[in-house]
């Protein structure tokens, strides 16, 4: 006899690193890997640290600064964001999941830029995309999170999160969101970071997960 398979209610998704590749975007401006992932990583830490949202372009400035590159790496960066791609597999995991539950984004950065991210997923009718700026918050502040689960009408004991970094973990944590950590960019966990539920270089296990009995 076949099982019932019972999904969450809704999936919550990381944008900017989850689901776009936007490592190669950063690598391409900084003009090298080296330096693409040292602003990276200096951006990850500000927006770690931050609280209360501060324009997304500021940050991304500063953490320019600080690892040498020029300030107009920032403008560079929003005049390509449209070649912003999903990382391979993305499309099929979220087609199988169209339909099924609730799809929803919680991201880094500004209400336009947020949109724009998101339409780079195409064929994926997003039931809420929730941005730094709207929620008034950076990532891991519980804010972004729960304005998501507000706006889709679950608890989080209803639904999952899929992170792109390990940063996603201590706000995860703390809004009790079952978390999935598609680890694509092969990041460290910063110190204390706790653990996801599972971490995968692929999302090729995200939907068994989501389907396991509990």
């Amino acid at each position: 006899m076949s099982r019932t398979v019972q999904l969450p209610r809704a999936v919550l998704f990381d944008l900017l690193t989850a689901l776009l590749d936007s490592w190669s975007l950063w690598d391409s401006v900084a003009g090298s890997i080296e330096r693409g992932r040292a602003w990276r990583s200096a951006y990850l830490q500000l927006t770690y640290g931050c609280g209360d949202y501060r324009p997304y372009e500021e940050l991304v400035a500063e953490a320019a600064a600080r690892t040498g590159l020029p300030v107009r790496v920032t403008d560079q960066l929003v005049e390509r964001w449209s070649e912003l791609s999903p990382w391979s597999g993305v499309r099929e995991v979220l087609g199988r999941l169209a339909g099924q539950t609730r799809l929803g984004v919680v991201t880094n950065c500004s209400r336009q830029l947020g949109a724009l991210a998101a339409a780079r997923i195409p064929g994926v009718s997003w039931d809420c995309v929730v941005t730094a700026e709207e929620a008034g918050a950076y990532k891991p502040d519980p804010r972004p999170y729960r304005l998501a689960l507000a706006r889709l009408g679950v608890t989080a004991a209803e639904t999952a999160f899929v992170a792109g970094s390990a940063y996603d973990l201590a706000g995860t944590a703390v809004t009790g969101l079952a978390t999935y950590w598609h680890n694509r960019a092969g990041l460290p966990p910063y110190p204390g970071a706790p653990p996801a539920a599972i971490e995968s270089p692929t999302l090729d296990a995200l939907p068994g997960w989501l389907e396991a009995p509990p």
